[in-house]
């Protein structure tokens, strides 16, 4: 068994700078040991800062480095399915960040190539390994709301402000595979799943209100059955007056309240009173979620987050 697993990033951005880059030289028995950007200055500053021995700018090195064991994805969603297949090849692990691919199609292709090379696909969908997440799970499977009955979503936000022509990549749905809703509401979708199980059915209407950046919602609405028989209902807007982000699981006798990206305390209401849960918001919030791959890694134990 290896004492300590060796990662590599390709795609040193702005995610890796705190939420994530820190966290595996932080994370227990686990180390940074290369970086990748396409731009060798970027890789290199990185690097620097950063204290990590190697630095590429062609992710075909850092994934043939005899020294990395395991290769984080941090690029945009459109070259997640290309690296994860070289890397898969390559025998390495991978941890690919969200959204996991363009399509459902790249998804089942990179799931089949990790499979086929028997490597593990993690998907970094960090809050899953969150304390404040995990509380909402056990206050949901200790019967704290009772029987429950149905979930409800509500996130707004104002639209994305885009000063000089340039449009971020997240709003070029052949980058990102779709708008705010594919990189935001996935967590909290991503969520419900871990929280209340698989959605067995879903309709819905999604809609570019706006009129701007071709081909992206900003106004998505759902509802949606889960196997469990729970209901849900979910509208998510990107160009609303304000901002909204609430979650509310209501049960027999009682309900719950959190947000999805907030960090409020958890609320508790049933015909007792109301109850606050707080937390503190990690220094790398993907640090906790890091750790359980490292140990999924060594043996020791299991990551709640794969493909």
């Amino acid at each position: 068994m290896k004492d300590i697993i060796r990662f590599g990033i390709i795609g040193c951005g702005d995610v890796t700078e705190v939420k994530s880059g820190p966290g595996f030289q932080k994370a227990e028995r686990s180390a940074l040991v290369a970086v990748m950007r396409r731009n060798a200055a970027l890789a290199e500053d990185y690097a620097r800062r950063h204290g990590v021995p190697r630095w590429y700018a062609d992710a075909r090195q850092l994934i043939e480095d005899p020294e990395v064991d395991a290769v984080y994805i941090a690029t945009p969603p459109g070259s997640h399915m290309e690296y994860t297949l070289a890397a898969a090849k390559a025998g390495k692990p991978v941890y690919v960040e969200k959204p996991m691919a363009l399509n459902a199609a790249q998804c089942e292709e990179m799931i089949a190539a990790c499979r086929e090379a028997g490597v593990p696909l993690y998907v970094a969908y960090y809050r899953r390994a969150l304390p404040r997440f995990l509380k909402v799970k056990e206050l949901l499977d200790s019967g704290a709301v009772g029987e429950i009955r149905f979930v409800t979503t509500l996130h707004y936000q104002p639209a994305p402000e885009v000063r000089d022509e340039t449009i971020p990549w997240r709003l070029q749905p052949e980058v990102s595979g779709g708008g705010l809703f594919y990189d935001l509401a996935c967590h909290t979708l991503d969520l419900l799943d871990f929280l209340l199980g698989p959605i067995a059915e879903a309709q819905g209407f999604a809609s570019n209100q706006q009129g701007k950046f071709a081909g992206i919602e900003d106004t998505v609405t759902g509802t949606y059955r889960f196997e469990s028989g729970i209901h849900g209902t979910g509208t998510w807007c990107f160009s609303a007056f304000g901002y909204e982000d609430r979650n509310e699981v209501i049960g027999s006798k009682g309900k719950l309240v959190f947000s999805t990206l907030g960090h409020e305390p958890v609320r508790l209401e049933t015909s007792e009173g109301t109850e606050l849960f707080p937390f503190e918001r990690p220094q790398h919030i993907q640090q906790p979620l890091i750790q359980t791959v490292v140990n999924d890694l060594l043996g020791l134990g299991v990551c709640p987050s794969t493909g």
